[in-house]
């Protein structure tokens, strides 16, 4: 198997633990999503959904869309440094490759950015 297939599976996994109640609308050998979907008021603008994570397989990394941290900055003093120096811009990692202490940072992250959307009511 491709190396950033394994890494995107693995990944994957973590994030499926949120779905129910969080929805995918893209899942397929490349790309994965999750989204909260739910009629809410963010900063007086009316949603129908709130995107929350999703994982692209790109030529020379996996790219993890994590918008917790884009909403909440605070965010990035939590993750780890070997997280954060993998962050690109202002909530894509790029994952080349991953190991057990890297992986349950993403699942940690996930849990806290997780736990944020509800505290905010958007799931």
């Amino acid at each position: 198997m491709d190396p950033l297939t394994e890494v995107f599976n693995q990944v994957k996994t973590l994030m499926q633990a949120y779905s129910p109640p969080l929805i995918s609308k893209l899942d397929d050998d490349a790309h994965f999503d999750l989204w909260s979907v739910k009629d809410l008021v963010i900063e007086g603008r009316k949603r129908k959904e709130v995107y929350f994570a999703g994982l692209i397989i790109q030529k020379s990394y996996l790219g993890f869309y994590y918008m917790p941290v884009y909403t909440n900055a605070e965010l990035k003093t939590v993750f780890a440094p070997e997280l954060l120096e993998l962050l690109k811009g202002k909530s894509c990692f790029h994952i080349k490759k991953l190991d057990q202490a890297l992986l349950e940072q993403i699942r940690a992250a996930l849990r806290i950015g997780y736990e944020k959307y509800q505290m905010n009511g958007w799931v």
